[in-house]
């Protein structure tokens, strides 16, 4: 089982796009974000980075 690990490798990022949260899931990043020393942003890139890295193991299996 793959484990989601924080780090910076997608720190050069620069396609804007607007996404909406709702508040709890919000705060719940915002959090996470902080207590890792990393950007809401690179948070949210690295989630989804990690969701995409997992679907795709699952379609193959």
């Amino acid at each position: 089982m793959k484990m989601f690990k924080v780090d910076n490798e997608l720190k050069s990022a620069n396609i804007p796009r607007t996404v909406r949260f709702t508040e709890p899931l919000f705060e719940q990043l915002n959090t996470i974000a902080a207590d890792n020393g990393i950007s809401f942003n690179l948070l949210v890139l690295q989630c989804c980075k990690y969701a995409l890295e997992n679907m795709q193991e699952e379609q193959e299996a």
